[in-house]
């Protein structure tokens, strides 16, 4: 409402960013990658929602990260008539949530003990960002897929986390 307000009344442009599922080294621990990861390895069941019928568009926090650089190095006009512009940072590729559970076990070498619930009050079945806009107004394009983002966020984790285990 205040981005909306500003760009309206007074012509100053603005740009507001949707994060998809950022992920990657120090991230929050209240995230399903995060706790997936610790749980499986301390031998520890894991909540599934919707029994695994789900997928979300991951994003690896490098990709959000270069998306941020080249957006304030090349700042964006208002071009949608006094409204703020919307850029959806994401990957562009929603992984299913037990393809997602199976990443995490290959680069574990180990299976998660999964117990299957039903959909939470308020969750979403499916997230996909759509990037095209931000594509053409900066000429991105994230890089870093699921596989290689997660065996990032794992050897950092157990490197960082080592006496525990």
């Amino acid at each position: 409402l205040m981005a909306y307000s500003y760009t309206h009344l007074y012509k100053i442009p603005s740009t507001g960013l949707r994060f998809f599922t950022v992920y990657g080294p120090w991230g929050r621990p209240d995230m399903a990658y995060y706790k997936f990861t610790k749980a499986i390895l301390e031998n520890k069941p894991i909540d599934v929602y919707n029994k695994g019928k789900m997928s979300r568009d991951f994003t690896y926090i490098d990709d959000n990260i270069e998306a941020l650089r080249l957006l304030l190095l090349h700042p964006q006009k208002n071009e949608s008539g006094g409204l703020p512009l919307i850029l959806n940072l994401g990957n562009n590729s929603p992984i299913n949530l037990m393809e997602f559970i199976n990443i995490i076990e290959t680069k574990l070498e180990k299976k998660a003990i999964c117990n299957y619930t039903e959909m939470q009050p308020g969750d979403m079945d499916e997230t996909w960002a759509d990037v095209s806009k931000l594509g053409n107004k900066i000429n991105f394009k994230p890089s870093v897929n699921i596989e290689t983002g997660m065996k990032k966020f794992i050897d950092w984790y157990v490197t960082y986390n080592r006496t525990q285990f």
